[in-house]
């Protein structure tokens, strides 16, 4: 009988535990149903993309190639004035801010835009503001890269691997972009000789193990010169995996083609690098173009970036997580967003990425928990920006603080 009434109490407790676990989630359950979504609006986005499309006068074949895309990239300030409704205030200061800062947008990350939310969070990443020319305490290389380049192409801030640019081409740029400075008024490809010598830059540094492909957009390379740069890096004996850097499932998810997949499963290892910011940016277009990668055998993660207004919440980011390990994307890092030249409006505290990886630890899995990461000044890399959990530590036991901001003690022996 005591063991019985003993299992009967234990079964209370637990029950009490789950109802203080439930109440903690339902803030969560609460605000994801006002969190726009690229899922469940995706109705709403196909009726915009329509009316692109006829606008443009083209089919769905035409829609659905990537090269149209990039040919048809949004960058007349009259053209969104037809397809957004802008206002007059909203076209001149968009005109003005175009002196200074390039901008461009695909027609398909267009078609996510909400023309009747002046706030909404793809608008804010893709169309200028006329907050970009009020910046002036930005750098237009915070992170020194012209100093972390031992080689042409190359950017090289840790012992075992490093990056090479090969394009300044985007299918949009992105008004946060950290790397401004090298869109230019003309996009170009890295030349043939430059890749050749950052490939044998790599050749001469047995060291590295690791190569990220990046600019710009490494899948904005045709496939040709894609297959050519990983079969150069497959040939490096020390070459143990190949990275690509890429926006492009975000913004033009038909990249994303048969014959590329092909040519990225002759290569593994492979992983992409996306940058998605916010839920929205998660449809039913982009989750076909996931699929098809990792059925490729192409492992894929996220690198976020910690925007003001746009994801700068718990419950966004949770969100976003949450879509992305649906469609097989790992949350990878949270960037806090760099002192880029005209992009002040964009940065958050450092408190404000804290706080969100509070109310993540232990509120969802650690495979929706990425890693906070803010960039050194100068190159000198990415350092992870914990809550503190340890609060103590004597001989034999430290203090820890859990997620429910328990204080605890435990042991700590040999």
């Amino acid at each position: 009988m005591p063991d019985k009434i003993a299992l009967k109490e234990k079964r209370e407790i637990a029950k009490q535990r789950a109802e203080e676990l439930k109440g903690r989630i339902e803030p969560y359950l609460q605000a994801k149903e006002e969190i726009p979504d690229g899922m469940k609006e995706w109705d709403i986005i196909f009726e915009r993309q329509e009316k692109i499309k006829k606008h443009f006068g083209v089919d769905d074949s035409e829609w659905n190639d990537w090269r149209w895309q990039v040919t048809r990239r949004i960058y007349r300030v009259e053209t969104l004035v037809k397809l957004l409704g802008l206002a007059q205030e909203e076209a001149e200061n968009i005109k003005k801010v175009g002196e200074s800062y390039r901008w461009a947008v695909s027609p398909y990350y267009l078609s996510l835009i909400d023309p009747n939310n002046s706030r909404c969070p793809i608008r804010m990443q893709a169309i200028p503001s006329f907050e970009e020319l009020m910046d002036n305490g930005g750098k237009d290389d915070p992170m020194g890269e012209e100093f972390t380049s031992p080689a042409p192409g190359i950017t090289r801030r840790y012992p075992d691997r490093l990056i090479i640019n090969v394009t300044n081409q985007c299918a949009m740029y992105c008004r946060h972009c950290q790397r401004r400075r090298n869109i230019g008024e003309v996009d170009r490809g890295t030349p043939r000789e430059q890749l050749q010598a950052a490939l044998n830059y790599v050749r001469q540094n047995e060291e590295i193990r690791d190569v990220l492909l990046t600019g710009g957009d490494a899948l904005m390379l045709n496939n040709d010169l894609i297959d050519w740069l990983l079969t150069e890096l497959d040939n490096i004996p020390h070459v143990e995996i190949k990275r690509l850097g890429t926006r492009a499932l975000v913004t033009m998810p038909m990249r994303v083609t048969d014959e590329l997949c092909k040519i990225l499963e002759r290569h593994a290892p492979i992983y992409i690098n996306a940058q998605f910011n916010h839920p929205m940016e998660v449809t039913p277009a982009v989750a076909e173009a996931c699929m098809k990668l990792t059925r490729a055998g192409v492992a894929l993660g996220n690198q976020a970036v910690l925007l003001a207004g746009i994801n700068d919440t718990a419950h966004i980011m949770k969100k976003l997580n949450h879509n992305l390990l649906k469609i097989l994307v790992r949350p990878y890092y949270i960037f806090h967003a760099k002192a880029v030249k005209g992009t002040a409006h964009f940065r958050t505290r450092v408190d404000a990425g804290i706080a969100i990886m509070e109310e993540l630890r232990g509120f969802t899995s650690g495979l929706a928990i990425p890693t906070f990461i803010v960039n050194a000044p100068d190159g000198y890399g990415k350092t992870p920006m914990l809550p503190e959990y340890l609060v103590s530590m004597a001989r034999d036991s430290i203090s820890i603080r859990t997620w429910e901001n328990r204080i605890m003690k435990y042991e700590n022996k040999d």
